[in-house]
């Protein structure tokens, strides 16, 4: 279970999670305009992010930034980049980069959580339900989703891109 008020919740298609009071379409909170994700009464103004997930407003376990997980990614591609021009030098690293992407992001994500960029910048992937780890196939899953950048980039009220909400995850700050 995540931090702070339990809310009875029910899981939709894509990972979303309404309140039993509010369930509609699996669009309901991501959509702009929407405020079928609030909490409160009818056309509300949305607290913060991750209000209705129960977490809290600032400090470790609240939703972390853009610019965070946005620099977390960068880090993430130039070390992979820098990693995989050391086995390809004197040649560019075409290609293997995507692999060394890849593995830097699937395998620690699926067992620690977050990747070597996340580490340095203090955030971490987790799971809405509560499990330790994020697991092989949600890992796998997001990073082919995170490829393409796009899924990344649409957003809901708590932060939570189309990549997160597809395998039930949520990126956290941890410090």
């Amino acid at each position: 279970m995540l931090t702070g008020r339990l809310l009875t919740l029910v899981t939709v298609p894509f990972g979303g999670r309404h309140r039993l009071d509010s369930v509609t379409r699996w669009t309901g909170s991501w959509l702009p305009g929407s405020d079928r994700g609030n909490t409160g009464p009818p056309n509300a103004p949305a607290g913060y992010p991750g209000e209705r997930l129960g977490l809290p407003e600032q400090g470790p376990g609240s939703v972390a930034g853009f610019g965070r997980r946005a620099s977390a990614f960068g880090l993430d591609l130039l070390m992979s980049a820098v990693l995989a021009g050391m086995f390809t030098a004197p040649r560019l690293p075409e290609n293997w980069s995507l692999l060394a992407w890849v593995l830097l992001t699937v395998v620690p994500t699926a067992a620690f959580g977050m990747t070597p960029g996340m580490t340095a910048l203090g955030v971490r992937v987790a799971r809405l339900d509560g499990r330790t780890f994020v697991g092989l196939p949600r890992a796998l899953l997001r990073t082919v989703l995170l490829f393409f950048l796009v899924p990344a980039l649409i957003t809901d009220t708590d932060r939570r891109g189309l990549h997160d909400r597809a395998t039930g995850v949520i990126v956290l700050r941890y410090r």
